[in-house]
């Protein structure tokens, strides 16, 4: 039937299936335009996580805008004039730009303690830097000492202060989403009405368009808060950038850029090392068509579908350049293996032969390389997902493309000759072969002790998610997360919201000093003088110090802050209900959405304690960290009193990286169980099925024990490399065993069959895993460490893989011999 097809259609009709080929490439390219990238924290979220849910439930209870921190170190003194001058020269040069609503500093945040005021005067007079003569000895003492700034505002060395620019809130932006996210909600847990289905078609679009623009805008403002930075970094002072915004801004930079050297620098390498290999022209010109149209039609396909290119699929270009080519440099090599040995060949026979000769073990080591990348469509998350798809899809194209393009062309030219050929070859088909055929038994004895190390390797791998740690040291970006995360409190946010239930039914019973204060605020505020009791707080003070105690645990801010606080103004007393109700109702709006509004919510019985990680602590563990205050709060809590719940950022990515590696476990399994099934399919034979699949199993699980060794954590890039070596991998295995088959029906000599592959597919599969190697070592010039440990530990696994396929796979054949003279 493929003979049939392509004498009757590709063969017959070149020029016609060329120009159809073309036009459905020139289709996909013009979609290949509308590819986009998107780094945002949503990408690296979970669809159904109920965490998220509550995450954003608690964004909109308590006052959190979106901000941006600038770290400011002067070279002079931090309170000098001159140093105070030039902060708040900056500060106003901040002020002027549109997306920014406000900013905090130093300068306006209230002092509380420069010197010591009474409450009720705090209320109606509140001192700053900016408003105020000021004792330089007390603020410095309040800036380093008070529970609301140290650590935080300001370093423990006092050289460093931060300046946080509250973002404007984007409310449609949140309206967009919510509507959006409702329905893609409705969809998962139930079916949508046709109208239903409308309207989330156009909520996606209309939310997709508005961010796209956003984005936009907050690059530029970005941007102009860069260039403020410049201006001032040279005068007496460093100044650092960080955010999320800031984050998922560069990241999208480092991905474009990515994408460019990935697809220019693979090329040309590869364009070189054809050269080595064939020194001929069409031998480089065909490859780097068919790569470049298989690139360009993928591309499209996502445009198209709508699949946005994240931090997680970045390096889809150089996965589907190096598939492409090992596709067809089995090509080439059949075919210039069938010149030489017929020579008087017809360009059509040798054509023909070498499509036909090629379809079966190409269109199984493709599915099978679907089979490896469908296995992230399994994820919960939608970027892990979508290079499941992308991958899988592209493959599917490059496969299509090349047994069609390869054969079209070629018939409409001259034989090619060999003349101008290289005497390239590489020494280590001789060496292989001898070790196979002479030292067999060291071959599985290395195998047996590559599984134990792997094994004891994988016992240490763990699974990590270090923000910090995903950039270079030498980049803008992780200088300013060092400088925020070791002298500013941290990172990555935890919250633990802490909801209380109905009190008892028993009134608390008023001090007799405040019973006029009473009356006179009874109507207004009777509902806040009774929140603030004393069991609420002396069990939002043990929660917080409790936290503070917590090594990986930088700042921690929350009602307690205050309350530490007010008991010094208080002259060493506790605040009571009445005074502080008496700050959350007559407190400026300014001072309360700073030290009161982030943490309480009154109609909620509900209080807030923020924490931030700090990030580049080695010791840190998050999983472990978020079971361990789990743990110890339900123990500290055990009481039907209040009820605890851990969220924000720590929360919503641990859980990510937890589902991706639970799911990519469990699915690895059952990619093994369906590539066995193919396996005896192709092969029709249970024991070279189980010899195919032990044969890649082995050299895979040296990344783990690699890695566990190492101690490379497992992350949202490096978790996949299974998946994908598997997928890559069973390619050689697959052409190797089909070879040896073709070869051993000859003479029936298991050891002149393993000879004789090794001297013909041998050689295909040294050039294949040359150029896989070689293209995945160009990740190496990412600024992402995670895609540079990727693409480092895939050319590990890829070079071992190559060395089971021609060691281990041929001495299991010579050693089970599965082929029965009569089966053959």
């Amino acid at each position: 039937m493929t003979k049939k097809f392509y004498d009757l259609v590709v063969l017959k009709y070149p020029i016609k299936v060329m120009l159809l080929l073309f036009i459905g490439i020139l289709f996909l390219g013009f979609y290949s335009t509308k590819l986009e990238i998107d780094a945002s924290a949503e990408t690296l979220l979970l669809d159904n996580d109920k965490d998220l849910e509550f995450s954003r439930v608690i964004a909109k209870r308590y006052y959190t805008p979106d901000f941006l921190l600038v770290t400011y170190k002067p070279n002079e003194q931090l309170l000098s004039e001159k140093s105070l001058s030039r902060l708040k020269e900056i500060i106003e040069e901040f002020k002027k730009l549109e997306k920014i609503e406000s900013v905090t500093s130093i300068l306006n945040v209230p002092l509380l303690e420069s010197p010591v005021q009474e409450l009720t005067k705090l209320v109606d007079n509140v001192r700053t830097l900016s408003n105020s003569e000021i004792d330089e000895t007390l603020v410095k003492k309040e800036f380093l000492t008070s529970p609301l700034y140290e650590n935080s505002l300001v370093s423990k060395d006092f050289k460093t202060t931060s300046i946080i620019l509250n973002l404007k809130t984007n409310k449609k932006y949140y309206e967009l989403l919510e509507k959006r996210n409702k329905l893609l909600d409705k969809k998962r847990k139930s079916s949508l009405t046709k109208e239903e289905e409308v309207e989330l078609t156009k909520a996606v679009k209309e939310f997709k368009t508005f961010r796209d623009i956003q984005r936009y805008e907050d690059h530029q403002n970005l941007e102009k808060i860069r260039k403020i930075i410049a201006e001032y970094q040279n005068k007496n002072a460093t100044l650092f950038l960080g955010g999320v915004n800031m984050i998922a801004d560069d990241i999208i930079s480092f991905v474009k850029n990515d994408l460019l050297i990935y697809g220019s620098t693979l090329i040309l390498l590869l364009i070189a090392i054809l050269w080595i290999i064939f020194r001929q022209i069409i031998w480089i010109v065909l490859p780097v068509l068919i790569c470049s149209l298989s690139v360009i039609s993928t591309a499209g396909t996502l445009g198209l579908f709508g699949w946005e290119v994240t931090v997680i699929s970045s390096n889809f270009i150089a996965l589907q350049l190096i598939i492409t080519l090992s596709i067809v440099l089995h090509l080439i090599v059949r075919y210039r293996e069938l010149k030489f040995r017929y020579k008087h060949a017809t360009q059509y026979k040798l054509v023909i032969n070498t499509i036909l000769s090629k379809f079966n073990p190409s269109f199984f080591a493709i599915i099978t390389t679907i089979a490896g990348f469908a296995s992230l469509v399994l994820s919960g998350i939608e970027p892990v997902k979508n290079l499941g798809w992308m991958m899988s899809t592209g493959i599917a194209i490059s496969l299509i493309i090349s047994f069609i393009l390869f054969p079209t062309i070629l018939i409409l030219m001259k034989k090619v000759d060999a003349v101008k050929e290289s005497n390239f070859k590489l020494p280590i088909i001789p060496l292989c072969t001898k070790l196979v055929e002479k030292n067999g038994y060291m071959i599985l004895l290395s195998s047996f002790f590559m599984v134990i190390f792997s094994l004891t390797g994988t016992s240490k791998l763990i699974v990590e998610n270090s923000f910090i740690n995903y950039f270079k040291k030498n980049t803008e970006i992780y200088k300013g997360m060092e400088v925020i995360d070791n002298n500013l409190g941290g990172t990555t946010p935890l919250d633990v919201i802490l909801t209380f239930k109905e009190e008892k039914k028993e009134k608390i019973k008023m001090d007799d000093e405040f019973a006029s204060f009473e009356d006179e605020f009874a109507q207004e505020e009777s509902s806040e003088q009774y929140w603030f009791s004393k069991d609420k707080m002396d069990t939002i003070i043990k929660v917080h110090n409790y936290l503070e105690s917590i090594p990986e645990i930088g700042k921690v801010q929350s009602l307690a802050t205050l309350l530490k606080v007010g008991k010094v103004l208080n002259h060493g007393e506790d605040l009571d209900g009445f005074k502080l109700a008496l700050l959350y109702n007559k407190l400026p709006l300014e001072y309360k959405n700073l030290i009161l509004s982030p943490y309480v919510s009154i109609e909620n019985n509900q209080t807030r304690i923020n924490t931030r990680i700090v990030d580049s602590n080695p010791n840190l563990r998050r999983d472990e960290l978020i079971n361990k205050i789990n743990i110890d709060l339900k123990n500290m809590l055990n009481d039907n009193y209040v009820e605890f719940r851990l969220s924000n950022l720590m929360i919503l990515y641990n859980n990510m990286l937890q589902s991706l590696f639970d799911s990519q476990i469990k699915t690895l399994g059952f990619v093994v169980i369906i590539l066995f099934l193919m396996f005896v399919i192709l092969f029709r034979s249970i024991l070279v099925a189980t010899i195919a699949i032990l044969t890649n199993l082995v050299p895979i699980s040296i990344i783990f024990g690699i890695m566990g060794w190492l101690n490379i954590p497992l992350d949202i890039m490096t978790i996949t490399i299974a998946a994908i070596s598997i997928g890559i991998g069973v390619d050689d295995t697959i052409h190797y065993i089909h070879r040896f088959h073709e070869e051993y029906k000859k003479d029936h000599d298991y050891i002149k069959a393993m000879q004789r592959s090794h001297e013909s597919i041998g050689y295909a599969m040294t050039y294949t895993s040359l150029v896989v190697v070689v293209g995945f070592s160009i990740l190496v010039l990412s600024n992402l460490i995670p895609t540079i440990y990727f693409g480092l530990l895939t050319v590990i696994v890829m070079i071992t893989l190559l060395g089971s396929a021609l060691l281990l796979l041929p001495k299991l054949l010579i050693l089970f011999k599965p082929y029965k003279k009569k089966y053959v």
